[in-house]
């Protein structure tokens, strides 16, 4: 990967992970982390391991991601505001800026641009991967399984629970309905041919 691709995609990889955590609409959170991820992703197959760079996008963009998609949606999560003191975060911004440039500092004193170890040019197989996984990662993979079907059970369940105050609110709504059909049901109808004999009437005990 040259040089300058691999500055310009940690670049990217830095500013999406700030809109994670700037943006206060969800879904734009999500869209930065999606990007993040994909650029991660590209950098595994830049260096050389294409097999993690490929289940990087797949499963990490293409899985997590619209699962994450689907939960927003489903809890209709709406934007929030920045809350607390501003002078704080201003502080932490600065704070934040300058361990970044000092770490960048120590980095490039530390390690030349000349002295870099460059990646192996050993390609990961699919084979290899999956012998590992199945062999000596597999109560963590199978861990894992068991967390995505939690999160989507639970993502479920916190759809279909009807807050309180909603609950409620419904509930004196129906009965607002059921007694205005109910009072429609027993006010008959008008008819003129009767409203006219009665006014006769009053005319005649009147007269």
């Amino acid at each position: 990967m040259p040089l300058w691709l691999f500055f310009f995609l940690a670049a990217l990889a830095v500013l999406s992970a700030l809109g994670v955590i700037l943006q206060g609409n969800p879904v734009h959170c999500l869209l930065g982390l999606a990007v993040n991820l994909l650029d991660i992703g590209i950098i595994f197959i830049g260096l050389g391991a294409v097999t993690v760079g490929f289940l990087q996008i797949i499963i990490y963009v293409g899985a997590i991601m619209v699962l994450f998609l689907f939960v927003i949606w489903l809890l209709n999560l709406q934007a929030e505001g920045f809350s607390g003191y501003l002078g704080l975060k201003f502080f932490g911004a600065i704070g934040a800026a300058a361990l970044t440039t000092e770490l960048a500092l120590i980095f490039f004193r530390a390690a030349p641009i000349s002295r870099l170890v460059t990646a192996p040019t050993t390609q990961s197989s699919i084979s290899n991967l999956g012998q590992a996984l199945f062999s000596d990662y597999l109560i963590a993979f199978e861990v894992t399984s068991v967390l995505l079907l939690a999160a989507v059970v639970g993502a479920i369940g916190l759809a279909r629970r009807i807050p309180a105050s909603d609950q409620a609110r419904r509930s004196r709504a129906e009965r607002g309905a059921y007694r205005t059909v109910e009072h429609r049901e027993q006010v008959p109808a008008s008819n003129p041919a009767s409203a006219r004999t009665d006014s006769e009437r009053r005319e005649r005990r009147s007269a």
